[in-house]
């Protein structure tokens, strides 16, 4: 888990770009992978996932896509980074109850374990909304600007 895979950033990344870029439409899967260079391969069945885990809302028809089931501040990182690793197969090396030494089962086992913990506390303290505001800081532009409509 100290290792973020591919998948993992790609969902991040997704779930930023929408709360970002949004500006009140949904964003549709087209635009992350224009945007972002994320593959369609992994951005479809990640943001369906996301979905199901009530990070991301699906929005049907032709100006369809994704939003955000709730406030963008109210969405951790440690909630996507649950979902991808629920998602991916390969198996966890602590949690794996392979023969190993008694200086592995009762050391080295348990302090990767806490270091796992520690690092999903930080990223449960870490919302879109931040990663929203260092973005904003870093002058990356939106192009939620460019959809926002006030005609009245």
């Amino acid at each position: 888990m100290l290792r973020p895979s591919k998948k993992m950033l790609f969902a991040i990344e997704a779930v930023l770009d929408i709360a970002y870029h949004a500006g009140g439409e949904p964003v549709q899967s087209r635009e992350i992978t224009r945007r972002q260079g994320i593959p369609r391969r992994y951005l479809e069945q990640t943001l369906q996932q996301l979905v199901r885990s009530g990070i991301l809302v699906g929005v049907r028809g032709p100006r369809g896509g994704y939003r955000l089931a709730r406030e963008r501040r109210r969405i951790s990182i440690g909630e996507i980074v649950r979902v991808v690793r629920a998602m991916e197969t390969a198996e966890d090396p602590i949690q794996d109850e392979a023969p190993a030494s008694e200086l592995g089962k009762q050391v080295i086992r348990p302090l990767w374990a806490e270091l796992q913990e520690e690092i999903m506390s930080r990223l449960d303290a870490i919302s879109i909304d931040e990663l929203c505001m260092r973005s904003y800081k870093e002058g990356i532009p939106s192009e939620a600007t460019n959809k926002l409509d006030f005609i009245i």
